[in-house]
């Protein structure tokens, strides 16, 4: 949010604050509990925040890290507060442009080897800033996944196994760095070649996303339209 050049920038009121709490919240498709529970806040906080009475400085703060954020001081510094048409327009268009999925827990490596069977195409990536330790080992499992992906078919259901355990102990590896797993299927209609008068064909899109460990959500939001990993 930046200032313009026909409003002066300033705080937020309470009210103000109130109402853009409520719309990122919702706008994420997360229940106050869940806000509480990323932000390192109560729940009455929440409670508190979204009916308009004060909010400290470090419940700002605290609120701006949930949301991911760039400068975690945002809701404590002076910026141009949209319309509610405007707040209304950006909903709308979010909403236009993204579809909201169950976040399903991913758990196991039998669980994700079987998805590889049947999802050709993936979108796999974290939510979140991970260290290099972290960032290397999810980089790793998703290596491995495209690769089985990609001759499945060539594996027995013996030697699946192997896969299962590898899958598994890359799995939990990433649980002890700190990153939950989380997926979502989709089906979407994708067209092959640059024929206009090509027919769509329908697959099965994967989406696997990483969490921090105790802030998964019950559901995310991607874009309708965007690229893809085969």
């Amino acid at each position: 949010m930046n200032a313009t050049e026909n409003t002066q920038a300033r705080l937020l009121t309470p009210a103000e604050l109130a109402m853009c709490i409520k719309m990122f919240r919702e706008m994420r498709k997360w229940s106050q509990e869940q806000l509480a529970n990323i932000s390192g806040l109560n729940v009455r906080t929440i409670q508190r925040v979204e009916q308009g009475l004060s909010a400290s400085f470090d419940t700002r703060r605290a609120l701006a890290s949930a949301f991911e954020f760039e400068d975690i001081d945002v809701l404590n510094k002076p910026f141009t507060i949209p319309s509610e048409d405007e707040v209304k327009a950006a909903k709308e268009k979010f909403d236009r442009e993204h579809v909201t999925l169950a976040a399903i827990p991913l758990t196991t490596g039998k669980q994700l080897a079987k998805l590889a069977e049947v999802c050709i195409m993936d979108l796999s990536e974290p939510a979140f800033e991970l260290t290099r330790e972290a960032n290397e080992a999810f980089a790793l499992l998703v290596d491995y996944f495209r690769d089985f992906r990609d001759c499945a078919d060539a594996y027995s259901e013996t030697q699946k196994f192997e896969v299962y355990d590898e899958m598994q102990s890359q799995i939990n590896m990433l649980r002890t760095l700190g990153v939950s797993l989380r997926y979502a299927e989709r089906k979407i209609q994708m067209k092959w070649g640059s024929e206009p008068d090509s027919k769509p064909m329908p697959v099965n899109m994967l989406y696997v996303v990483g969490f921090p460990l105790g802030k998964e959500p019950e559901q995310f939001a991607i874009p309708k339209s965007g690229g893809i990993r085969l």
